[in-house]
């Protein structure tokens, strides 16, 4: 191994109890969080069982290599086990005093339950009686035997883990057992046996031929095979299917690997001295300042996460007898690692017969109420500024806070309650399994994904479906952890609901309610409630912590942020949420509802009169709504943007509109009907355009159709006199769509131009309307020093930009090939959702230029991008000066904007 490649890292004490961490917190990339978190916690004192990490560009190398191991990493390894039973004074494997170890998986960005670890490794047929001879223990001892057989079993040689589970539920129904815990010594040996077996059954001699015991596949009895193989197999969770797609929705790169951590062993099932726990600092749900969490007595680490026994309140567990002084050392911990890291801090930790020992720790997962609430809580008690304050809570988050609640003068009865693991309320139709909640969002329907407890296999489901449901597991159980990191609403440990997932049905204990697949339900995760039924939801107001984290933002952000509002209730909507103008007003969807007839009146007439009458009253209706948008606006800008799309979006479908007219035909219905909607199917197939995308739409249509940008700007003009009259301030600014060439835009500028003149001189007032452009075109940010010449104002429509320049058409691909070229990773990310490096070339090309055409210029983003958190802090580099956004982004868009900011200024 040569000096620029070190691929273990030792961390924890050695025989003398000198600390000889080779790590720190600092390097997540390399030894992963849990690894580098173990690491420092070990130099700052905390009682952590020693090990050694493996790098997670070890894990990639061997991954890259088609599961080949880099040479002289085996050998390293070895070194390392080595150095570690010096360290501890016993061998893995020993037959007269054992050392077991856990083998964990650890990333450098979190990513709870996604990975595997195994636990236990090192037992053996020989081991066995050492740990029954050292532990005097024996009950003990089978148990770890079996726990080690099942789980290795499972995550290494991938076996069904309902094997080994019903072979449990057979022993304890043949014992009357209540529980795992009730089964003796004896009991657990058969079991161990009865597991060798299920391994041998099942496991393939051909592809694992280093097994075969004479010609038989045995569970492997050597050490360093068991740890070989499990090291190879939390490698191998890194691309499982559950974590590649955690990493997709969590933006997470595919390229940096998970780390292994080999650790000591310590056991929290030695009796009821002994215990197990995952716990906060602080309320990850709703960011008080308290112990949470849970803990179990005489138990492992999984059986807490994996809500398979009820468990206890971290906050009672210095009261149990023989836990009492590690209750009280956690309490303190607490605040040392709070202090130490300066965030809530998530911990495992076990205590063996009385010690406490700790096992992890790493920057919790939260609620958006809780991550707003933390920071600002701890900006007030001095630990972080309020630039960190607000860098702490992530853009994404406050849309958990705009979720809807459940109405408060809403009638409903409830039907069951548990644990409220994970805020917001949901309503949907039963479903028992993540395939059928997949199903459900596929086909359109809203669900609620109902289970035992989930696992992380269920995680496809858990994204589809409204909320979630169980009926086993504490708040850090699984399903919690994971509702809350992804917003979801979730309920769990509702011990009233008898799930039956195979007849796809759940009995409510008490009740002679049975809650069948299809059921409408809902269920409230800030306060734990199940209803029968679907409760009228509502959302939230902007108030509180939320409030002031933006208003926070704001102080730090240099780039404005506006809405995409359509009608004055959403113009209203965008101003409560902070919104500093409409960015951007589609006209075109003024022209929908009752106002399609006219519209089409318009497009499917010659008659010069009739469609002047159709242009009368479209006039009558967008002078109203535009009264309306710039009187919620008021004294903020408000851009209109002219009519854009091709005119056949008006028109009926032509399929629709074949198939109807067969099927008049096959009925024999009214020959004139026929011949009226064949006249009109004509028309509609005239107006064909091979790709409408890049055909008759935007400044085209109105130099074609010149009555409509004149009726619009004329309505503009109009509903801005009205409001002068009345004392108002509207502002409102006119944007022409699809500029290509400098001409198109100084013909409609002209035309725009006279017609508010005309206005003014009617109404008697001083219009002041400023005409800009939308950039949407490559030749129109590569021309746009011209192009500004004639400009107030420019405004990106990185959708259509997007379009035009990968020649993309966003309303195909993303159903087509997008998904996989993303799965092959031909594109990093899909550039409709997150603005692509090659388009942001192009804004700023267009920036630059126009500034050159004209230094007044103002230049905003008005796509779907404004919203996006990436692309809002590409915006900022570019120097824009604001970006738009839907109304319900504004919150997000004003963070992301103000964390750009602070970004940058620390990058200076």
């Amino acid at each position: 191994m040569t000096a620029e490649v070190k691929r273990v890292y030792a961390f924890g004490k050695d025989a003398e109890g000198n600390n000889v961490t080779e790590g720190n917190t600092n390097m997540k990339a390399i030894l992963g969080g849990k690894g580098a978190n173990l690491a420092e916690m070990a130099n700052i004192g905390l009682p952590v069982p020693p090990g050694f990490t493996i790098t997670c560009q070890t894990c990639m190398e061997y991954a890259n290599a088609d599961n080949t191991w880099p040479e002289g990493a085996l050998d390293t390894i070895h070194e390392y086990r080595l150095d570690l039973e010096k360290r501890i004074g016993k061998k893995i494997g020993d037959a007269e005093d054992p050392l077991l170890v856990s083998v964990r998986s650890g990333a450098p960005m979190s990513m709870p339950g996604m990975m595997d670890t195994v636990l236990n490794l090192g037992l053996n047929d020989q081991s066995i009686n050492g740990l029954i001879k050292q532990t005097e223990n024996p009950r003990f001892a089978w148990d770890s035997y079996r726990r080690f057989i099942q789980m290795f079993s499972n995550v290494v040689m991938g076996l069904d883990g309902d094997l080994f589970e019903n072979a449990i539920n057979v022993m304890k129904n043949s014992r009357k057992a209540a529980s795992d815990t009730d089964l003796t010594a004896e009991d657990l040996q058969e079991l161990v046996a009865e597991f060798k077996k299920i391994f041998s059954e099942n496991v393939s001699g051909v592809e694992y031929p280093s097994l075969l015991v004479d010609g038989v596949v045995a569970f492997p009895q050597d050490p360093m095979v068991q740890l070989k193989l499990a090291i190879e197999a939390v490698f191998g969770s890194w691309n499982n299917p559950r974590a590649v797609l955690y990493r997709k929705k969590n933006k997470i790169a595919d390229d940096l690997g998970t780390a292994v951590n080999v650790q000591s062993m310590v056991f929290g099932n030695k009796g009821n001295s002994s215990a197990t726990g995952v716990a906060f600092t602080r309320n990850p749900a709703n960011g008080q300042k308290e112990f949470y969490g849970d803990y179990l007595v005489n138990a492992q680490g999984e059986d807490v996460v994996a809500g398979i026994r009820n468990t206890s309140p971290i906050a009672e567990l210095k009261h149990v007898e023989g836990l009492e002084e590690a209750g009280k050392q956690l309490e303190e911990i607490f605040v040392v690692l709070e202090n130490h890291f300066r965030d809530m801090c998530d911990i495992e930790f076990t205590i063996e017969q009385g010690k406490l020992y700790m096992l992890q720790t790493r920057v919790g997962k939260r609620t958006a109420a809780a991550a707003l609430h933390i920071a600002i809580e701890m900006e007030k008690e001095g630990l972080i500024s309020k630039e960190e304050a607000v860098m702490r809570v992530e853009p994404e988050q406050l849309d958990q806070l705009l979720h809807p609640q459940f109405d408060k003068n809403a009638e409903y009865d409830v039907l069951a309650r548990g644990l409220n693991a994970s805020p917001g309320a949901a309503v949907g139709e039963a479903v028992f399994s993540a395939a059928d909640a997949v199903a459900a969002a596929e086909a359109g329907r809203k669900c609620v994904l109902v289970r035992w407890e989930t696992n992380p296999d269920d995680l496809a489901g858990m994204i589809a479906a409204e909320g979630i449901l169980t009926s086993h597991g504490g708040k850090t159980s699984h399903a919690a952890v994971i509702a809350r990191g992804m917003g979801a609403p979730c309920v769990c440990g509702v011990e009233a609901l008898k799930i039956d997932a195979e007849k796809k049905q759940a009995v409510v204990s008490g009740t002679d309610v049975v809650i069948k697949e299809g059921d409408m339900i809902s269920l409230d995760g800030t306060t734990g409630i199940v209803v029968l039924g679907a409760v009228e939801l509502v959302l939230p107001e902007l108030t509180g912590d939320l409030d002031t984290i933006l208003e926070w933002a704001d102080e730090f952000r240099t780039l404005g942020v506006r809405a995409n509002a359509d009608n004055p209730e959403d113009a209203q909507l965008s101003r409560d949420f902070g919104a500093q103008g409409i960015g951007l007003c589609r006209t075109e969807h003024m022209f929908l509802g009752d106002r399609k007839q006219i519209i089409q009146t318009f497009i499917l007439n010659d008659d010069e009169d009739v469609r002047q009458k159709a242009v009368d009253q479209l006039f009558e209706a967008q002078t109203g709504d535009f009264y309306g948008m710039f009187k919620a606006m008021d004294g903020l800008p408000v851009i209109v943007r002219l009519l854009d799309p091709p005119l056949h979006e008006f028109l009926e479908s032509p399929r629709a509109l074949d198939v109807e007219i067969a099927r008049l035909e096959a009925t024999g219905g009214d020959k004139g009907v026929i011949a009226e909607k064949r006249a009109l199917m004509e028309q509609i197939d005239a107006m064909a355009e091979a790709n409408p995308m890049l055909g008759l739409r935007g400044c085209r249509l109105g130099i074609v159709y010149p009555i409509l940008p004149v009726m619009q700007v004329r309505a503009i003009a109009t509903a801005a006199a009205q409001l002068k009259k009345e004392g108002l301030d509207p502002k409102p600014e006119i944007m022409i769509p699809l500029v290509s060439v400098v001409p198109e835009l100084a013909k409609l500028r002209e035309v725009a131009e006279q017609t508010i003149a005309e206005v003014a001189a009617e109404q008697g007032v001083e219009l002041d309307i400023q005409i800009g452009t939308m950039i949407e075109l490559p030749r129109a940010a590569v021309t746009a020093d011209e192009i500004a010449t004639k400009a107030d104002f420019f405004s990106f429509g990185t959708n259509d930009l997007t379009q035009t320049t990968f020649g993309f058409s966003r309303d195909d691909v993303e159903a087509e090939f997008i998904p996989q070229y993303l799965q092959e990773r031909l594109l990093p990310f899909n550039p409709f959702a997150t603005v692509d490096p090659g388009v942001a070339k192009l804004v700023k090309m267009g920036v630059e230029l126009g500034h050159q055409g004209n230094p007044d210029l103002t230049c905003g983003v008005c796509g779907e991008h404004g919203g996006d958190p990436d692309s809002i802090h590409t915006f900022n580099a570019i120097g824009l000066d604001y970006v738009s956004c839907s109304p319900y982004r504004v919150p997000l868009a004003r963070l992301a904007a103000g964390q750009a900011a602070i970004e940058a200024k620390k990058a200076q």
